[in-house]
């Protein structure tokens, strides 16, 4: 996680953005999340946030996060599409190659790929959910694809059509290895389908819920991590066998983002 000294809204990149922020609870919100998580049982590592990058607090995005049985521990670079989020990645990269992580390079071009904003692990490892359509380009997630063969990970790719759920993390948040919650309006009928042959359950977020990041959680032992409840998202997480845990982010959902864009799990 990134702490958000110097989080901001000055560069317009998603439909949420344009209210000012109010930086001192943003840092507080932050706070409260990172102690939700430990007392989850989490354990949580902090790089250190640089002046100008207003959005380095989102640590879902510079680099995608796995492990591979032929190379260990890896990350693959992300290439943002805004200048000065393209900027985060290398202290991003820097950070993982010192504690070890292999970096798997990949040469994008004209392409584009937002790391874990837009590509998914299923809970089992065994495939990448990877969305495209607004940060992402089809071809950075070809290339993603391509370079994950070796790896013998299949990556399945999900086209997004709604301006407010630009990433995969706002509309897709797997609940277990069988369940997965969905805002099914942000994709394609192509991809809207490839999700319902890939989970066992689909739970289905309204326009309302999802707008509001509430398929933006964190599955934590048992719990999941919300900024917003409805009775409806109690009723789908009791049938899941998970208890709502609600953390404040309004500051960063001005900005497009909540918990899950908060953080990146190691592995």
């Amino acid at each position: 996680m990134c702490p958000p000294s110097f989080f901001d809204v000055q560069e317009l990149k998603n439909p949420y953005m344009g209210q000012p922020i109010d930086r001192r609870r943003a840092l507080q919100q932050w706070q409260s999340l990172c102690r939700t998580l430990e007392e989850s049982g989490v354990g949580i590592e902090t790089i250190e946030p640089m002046p100008g990058l207003e959005d380095m607090v989102f640590a879902a995005n510079p680099v995608f996060v796995g492990h591979g049985e032929k190379v260990g521990n890896f990350v693959v670079p992300s290439r943002m599409r805004f200048p000065i989020r393209q900027q985060e990645v290398a202290h991003y990269v820097d950070w993982f190659r010192q504690r070890g992580y292999k970096i798997i390079e990949i040469d994008f071009a004209d392409e584009y790929l937002e790391g874990q904003g837009d590509l998914i692990w299923h809970p089992d490892h065994t495939k990448i959910w990877a969305a495209y359509g607004f940060r992402s380009t089809r071809g950075g997630v070809e290339k993603f694809a391509q370079a994950m063969q070796p790896l013998q990970v299949p990556v399945t790719p999900l086209q997004l059509v709604d301006p407010h759920c630009y990433h995969l993390d706002t509309c897709l948040c797997p609940l277990s290895e069988e369940a997965a919650l969905i805002y099914p309006r942000a994709f394609s009928p192509e991809a809207l389908s490839l999700l319902r042959g890939g989970w066992k359950r689909i739970h289905e977020l309204i326009m309302e819920e999802a707008h509001q990041f509430m398929g933006n959680g964190i599955i934590v032992e048992g719990g999941y991590v919300t900024p917003h409840l409805t009775p409806h998202l109690r009723q789908i997480l009791k049938e899941e066998g998970l208890r709502p845990i609600l953390v404040d982010t309004s500051e960063f959902e001005k900005s497009g983002g909540s918990a899950f864009c908060m953080k990146a799990w190691l592995e």
